[in-house]
């Protein structure tokens, strides 16, 4: 794994598009969701796996300090459970895509549907298991103390399964598939560069 400046230039790039995606996550998550994801991929593809990780990372947290969220103001662990929903979704891509796979006899880019349809299912299970099962009815109470109305918390918590779960999976398909439509043509650029 080769540190460049050329590496870091490109991952500064897609992770100021992310980040400025999450400035209209009150608009809709279905907006912000799938550029999110979007950025994480393109990163894999474009750049590596590290590049990919790092954004994985940093997403959740630029998202809190620009939109907040009670949910996780509340239960401080889901910021490492949405990291690594994030994380194996670039794991996945990078995995299937790699030519040194298992997997590397295949298509290239069948090989890259693969690994983004598996990558969208294994991220929102990820979420789904850890967030929804495990931290939302272990520490579900402590949202009320954040809410303006704490007789609210039923329908928080309500929403929050369904975001953590569902909404994960239809987000990560979006991003897949503009990813793929994107990885397209930059791949061809991207190659032409190379060239000397």
């Amino acid at each position: 794994m080769k540190l460049t400046t050329k590496g870091l230039v490109q991952t500064g790039l897609l992770l100021a598009i992310c980040i400025a995606s999450q400035f209209f996550k009150n608009l809709s998550v279905y907006l912000t969701g799938p550029v999110v994801n979007t950025t994480i991929i393109l990163a894999v593809l474009a750049v590596g796996l590290w590049s990919g990780l790092l954004i994985s990372i940093i997403a959740p947290v630029t998202a809190f300090f620009i939109s907040g969220s009670p949910i996780m103001a509340a239960i401080p662990l889901m910021f490492p459970a949405v990291m690594g929903g994030n994380a194996v979704l670039a794991v996945c891509v990078w995995f299937f895509h790699s030519p040194k796979n298992t997997f590397g006899k295949g298509h290239s880019s069948q090989r890259l549907i693969a690994g983004l349809a598996v990558g969208s299912v294994l991220k929102a299970a990820f979420m789904g298991i850890v967030i929804v099962l495990i931290l939302l009815p272990s520490f579900g109470d402590h949202i009320a103390a954040k809410l303006p109305k704490p007789e609210a918390l039923p329908g928080v918590l309500a929403t929050a399964r369904i975001t953590f779960s569902l909404t994960q999976l239809i987000t990560a398909l979006c991003g897949s598939l503009l990813a793929y439509l994107i990885w397209i043509p930059l791949k061809k650029y991207l190659e032409a560069g190379e060239q000397p």
